[in-house]
């Protein structure tokens, strides 16, 4: 993305890469434009828990993608699972 549009590029693979590099996407000058992509796998359960890694890795998605939103930062969320 980098050498075809002069922009700097950085990919994070999540669904929890806010929590990893959140400030830099969060801070700062609102120049970022965020691709979210995702998709609905099988669901394994999580010992002790209620729900299974489904419902978690969506949870952290939806999650990243609403904080970015509400700092205004330009997002689109793709869910390859819709199409």
């Amino acid at each position: 993305m980098r050498v075809h549009t002069g922009c700097a590029t950085t990919l994070g693979y999540g669904p929890r890469f806010l929590h990893s590099t959140g400030q830099l996407h969060k801070g700062g000058p609102n120049r970022g434009v965020f691709l979210q992509i995702v998709a609905t796998e099988g669901d394994l359960a999580i010992p002790g828990e209620r729900y299974g890694f489904k419902t978690l890795q969506q949870a952290q998605a939806l999650g990243d993608y609403q904080v970015l939103e509400r700092h205004g930062r330009r997002v689109l969320r793709l869910d390859l699972a819709a199409m």
